[in-house]
């Protein structure tokens, strides 16, 4: 058994850490609340945007943009993940990168080969680590993301795919449901279908009016479509990994509390102990006498 000397060390050493916990919950919380307000102002926007690219998946036009055009065969993919910079936020790292490992394997088993667009440091850790064709990368993105942050390595992946080097952009992140749920998604960026963006049944297609012409406005609204989707997902990501990190450090308290307890109740019989052990020994040594 350990001496109280000891087990006293380890209680003030468990306290030490709550008290680190703690606070990385009031911040977390404080974080949190700001990025639901981020994700909730950009969400309206990113719905929008998507439905007039879905509109303009169908619709009556000249002008074909690279973008609406579906490869006959598709023999390599490009997959962005959207990750965080720091840990302590419980699974949220992990379940979106088993989900791209999955997808990546599936991709491998159809003789696909791929090509990985990392956002956060995590992600780009597992990528390098495993191997994968890191084409781009950004880390330290700071608890406010900004677009101009994103148009570099968003823009390696979209000339891949001009280029013909990829023949579908996916992305993956962790979609905010509500503090106490998130969840990892896959999507399809490229190419885009009206279908896969819930484009409504109504028997006829989408007629539309441009101004100068097709081509300048189609190609604008093509990159506005995607930079708006991938902020949201960061967005999206931001907001689950604070809230994750706030449940994270909540249940590290707790379990703090717990573990001072039971170190308590340790400490109380190990000096109950040496009290009776001492005792016994003057009762002997006087009855010695």
């Amino acid at each position: 058994m350990a001496g109280g000397k000891e087990i006293r060390t380890k209680i003030k050493s468990v306290k030490n850490t709550q008290k680190i916990t703690r606070a990385m919950e009031m911040v977390a919380t404080s974080k949190m609340r700001k990025a639901q307000e981020r994700m909730r102002s950009a969400r309206p926007y990113g719905e929008k945007i998507r439905n007039v690219a879905a509109h303009l998946a169908v619709a009556l036009v000249d002008y074909a943009h690279p973008f609406l055009q579906k490869r006959d065969t598709v023999k390599r993919v490009g997959l962005i993940t959207v990750t965080s910079d720091k840990g302590l936020c419980g699974g949220l790292n992990t379940n979106a990168l088993r989900l791209a490992l999955s997808m990546m394997k599936q991709w491998h088993q159809a003789g696909r080969e791929v090509a990985v667009t990392a956002i956060g440091n995590k992600g780009f850790g597992f990528m390098s680590r495993n191997g994968a064709k890191v084409v781009s990368s950004i880390t330290g993105l700071g608890d406010a993301p900004h677009l101009e942050q994103l148009v570099g390595p968003i823009k390696v992946m979209v000339d891949a795919y001009i280029a013909g080097e990829v023949d579908e952009v996916h992305l993956v992140y962790t979609k905010f449901i509500n503090t106490m749920k998130q969840e990892p998604v896959v999507e399809q960026l490229l190419p885009l279908s009206g279908e896969a963006f819930g484009q409504p049944e109504h028997g006829y297609n989408w007629e539309y009016l441009y101004e100068p012409d097709p081509k300048t406005v189609i190609d604008e609204l093509m990159t506005r479509y995607l930079e708006a989707l991938v902020y949201q997902a960061v967005a999206e990501n931001m907001a689950s990994e604070n809230a994750a990190r706030m449940v994270a450090m909540k249940a590290a308290t707790d379990n703090a509390d717990k573990v001072i307890g039971n170190l308590q109740l340790l400490y109380n019989k190990t000096r109950q102990a040496a009290i009776t052990k001492e005792l016994s020994e003057i009762c002997a040594g006087a009855a010695a006498v």
